[in-house]
């Protein structure tokens, strides 16, 4: 089956959400950063590009009805007294960034159109069915420093992620893995990924000033001049550990967002490890564009025992701990490592 209409709504979709999220990260006030309940940051801009992609997705595939699982799902906060002012400021946004793209230039979005198009975002997802799975602003930290973050937009057919698409406005076009001096590179930024079941994936400048190019994933098989990534938190020593006994000589380059899905998509890096606390599952908007834009680029997206991820089971992945990200090529060996790493360290898979 063709996705085509699905793939050109959601590219416009998060290309909007991007373009509202650069507006805010360029001026954004510490301020202007709230705290969710459970103590996450949150800013106009999780919000607005909520708002962006349920509006954009419902009228560019109207009249099917729109079922979204998205990270912002309570709107409560913004309804209560004493939020008026941060909440017309998010409506001005994305009334804004709507009439900037000219097919939108004269639709009009009240604030009652963007709580109702941010309360779109509670769908459970599920084994059956059609479902959006939207992060709105994917590395929350990485956006209020200034860094990395993406814009993460995938489909679920029958609990299967059949289109993904990526807006990272900060990442380099040629290389996330580049010196933090080289200014070239840093001034260069901004990549839209993209990839349907079956077809590839791609990128292109966020801008649109350039066609999209296919990506693949890297082809070396020399460990000692892999480059491996991980999030921007507290280094993990198990990742230490694998990347020895894989005789990894490189430090980990830290990445905040599914940014570094779309490094590894295309090559920049050989291999993303993610292992967190016993027993945490992994919300599925984390990860589901991600993973079809990197096994559409020939690589492989699993667990520890080597099974994909299984997005069917609601908003949460059914996997055994942790996330391994690497080639088809490198996949028995850091999972060798992976269980060796492990067992040395009495963790439980």
């Amino acid at each position: 089956m063709s996705y085509e209409k699905e793939l050109a709504a959601a590219k416009k979709a998060v290309s909007l959400a991007a373009r509202l999220s650069q507006r805010v990260q360029k001026t954004l006030l510490q301020s202007e950063v709230w705290t969710k309940s459970d103590r996450t940051p949150v800013t106009a801009a999780d919000y607005g590009s909520q708002a962006v992609v349920s509006l954009v997705l419902a009228r560019e595939l109207k009249p099917v009805t729109l079922s979204l699982v998205a990270e912002e799902v309570d709107t409560g906060d913004l309804r209560k007294k004493g939020s008026e002012v941060f909440l017309e400021g998010i409506t001005k946004l994305v009334r804004e960034t709507l009439a900037s793209d000219e097919s939108y230039a004269d639709s009009t979005v009240s604030t009652e159109d963007v709580l109702n198009a941010i309360d779109c975002g509670k769908s459970q997802g599920g084994s059956s069915g059609c479902h959006w799975v939207l992060d709105p602003i994917d590395g929350t930290r990485g956006f209020v420093r200034g860094e990395q973050y993406a814009v993460g937009l995938a489909l679920l057919v029958e609990g299967k992620v059949v289109v993904g698409v990526m807006a990272c406005p900060n990442l380099p076009l040629s290389s996330a893995v580049v010196e933090r001096d080289d200014k070239s590179c840093q001034d260069n930024v901004g990549c839209l990924f993209f990839a349907t079941t079956g077809s590839g994936a791609y990128v292109q400048p966020l801008n649109g000033n350039s066609p999209p190019q296919e990506v693949r994933v890297s082809s070396n098989e020399n460990l000692e001049e892999a480059k491996f990534l991980e999030s921007y938190h507290m280094p993990i020593p198990l990742h230490s550990s694998i990347a020895k006994k894989l005789g990894i000589t490189a430090l980990p380059v830290r990445i905040d967002s599914q940014a570094k899905y779309a490094a590894v998509s295309r090559g920049d890096a050989e291999m993303y490890l993610r292992f967190t606390l016993v027993g945490y599952r992994e919300w599925i908007w984390d990860h589901a564009a991600g993973s079809i834009i990197t096994t559409e680029a020939g690589g492989v997206v699993c667990d520890v025992e080597g099974t994909p991820l299984d997005f069917s089971k609601g908003k949460r992945l059914d996997h055994k701990r942790g996330i391994i990200v690497t080639t088809k090529k490198l996949k028995p060996l850091i999972l060798k490592a992976v269980k060796e790493s492990m067992e040395e360290e009495n963790l439980c898979v």
